[in-house]
């Protein structure tokens, strides 16, 4: 069988070209190894050369956005709809992508899949024409996808009533337990102090503010206490006194911060993002046995609905403080979720050979 893959080249802050990330790489990646012919078609936003890279059974291009706009990556889709005849093409990574994937699909004969990892109308929600050739396209796939059942009932809904299979996140393989003090010292963190942490975007949108409160009223009970800060420092942010802030490091570090910490907090607001977002974050801690405490919105929720002792109320952070004292008091490291993305793409592949 043959794929034809669409994406951004940077889902997610990660460049897939040079550091292969998530659902966008590894799904197609397995595709790959159960024998199907898969081409991954990256658009990159950078002024870069255009790339081809080839592994086994997968192809990954890298067309600039820059100086042409879209053209130049239109035109190499085209043109691989016409060398390869896929036989599906999957829309990855935002609105665009699923409704460049159902046209091509339905202008070449092939059949299409539209997968989705967040609410993507809720990116820009005042571009209204956008959404409603999104909406066009989701109605017209043969198949949609979504990373859990609450984004699958919003995209049913609004692509109206059709079917929806979910697609969980995972963790990536190299997430897996180490120790702790050896990743602590690779980092220049101190080695006997409990470390909470948090990584990701530090974004007022996130519910930073409610983390650094949160860290303040816990440090009265818990005078040891530190915090870790790892990602992208908005405008802004002002980040408190002692903080051990990483800034944005290397993928293959993510590991090592994780593994670091005694605890790891993910914050999200209820909203029309939050409340269907599914934060990999989640599924990377608890692959390393890192215990987390998160916002209790739905897709959060989900992830973690056989944890519940790991949910705080949404913005409540005495709630988050209580949920948090409960675990690093007792000490221990979580329960270990094994990562890998093998299910995921077990689940794609039997959509593809079904419909």
């Amino acid at each position: 069988m043959q794929l034809l893959c669409l994406c951004k080249r940077c889902p997610q802050a990660r460049d897939l070209f040079t550091q292969p990330y998530g659902r966008f790489y590894h799904i197609p990646r397995l595709l790959a190894a159960r024998g199907y012919a898969v081409h991954l078609l990256l658009l990159s936003y950078q002024n870069e050369p255009n790339a081809f890279h080839q592994e086994v059974n997968l192809h990954s291009h890298s067309v600039s956005a820059l100086p042409w706009g879209l053209l130049p990556y239109m035109i190499k889709a085209k043109h691989l709809m016409i060398e390869v005849q896929p036989d599906w093409v999957i829309g990855f990574s935002d609105s665009w992508y699923g409704i460049l994937a159902q046209r091509l699909a339905g202008r070449f004969g092939a059949r299409c899949l539209i997968d989705a990892y967040d609410n993507y109308e809720s990116y820009i929600p005042w571009l209204v024409p956008l959404h409603s050739q999104w909406r066009k396209a989701l109605r017209q796939a043969d198949v949609v996808t979504a990373a859990g059942p609450q984004l699958a009932d919003w995209m049913s809904q609004s692509a109206g009533d059709r079917p929806v299979d979910v697609v969980p996140m995972a963790a990536d393989p190299l997430f897996f337990p180490r120790d702790k003090i050896m990743c602590r010292n690779s980092l220049g963190l101190p080695v006997d102090a409990r470390l909470m942490g948090y990584s990701g975007s530090l974004h007022p949108n996130r519910g930073i503010e409610l983390l650094f409160q949160v860290f303040e009223r816990l440090r009265k009970h818990l005078p040891d206490l530190e915090l870790v800060l790892s990602g992208r420092l908005s405008k802004g942010i002002n980040i408190p006194f002692g903080v051990h802030w990483l800034g944005y490091r290397p993928a293959e570090e993510v590991p090592l911060i994780l593994n670091s910490l005694d605890l790891l907090f993910v914050m999200n607001k209820p909203s029309a993002f939050g409340n269907f977002s599914y934060p990999v974050k989640l599924y990377e801690a608890m692959a390393c046995g890192v215990p987390v405490v998160a916002s209790d919105v739905p897709g959060t929720a989900w992830i973690l609905r056989d944890r519940p002792k790991s949910l705080a109320r949404a913005e409540d952070a005495e709630d988050f403080v209580k949920k948090a004292l409960a675990i690093l008091e007792r000490g221990e490291r979580g329960d270990i979720l094994p990562s890998g993305w093998e299910g995921s793409a077990a689940t794609f592949a039997r959509l593809c050979e079904i419909n």
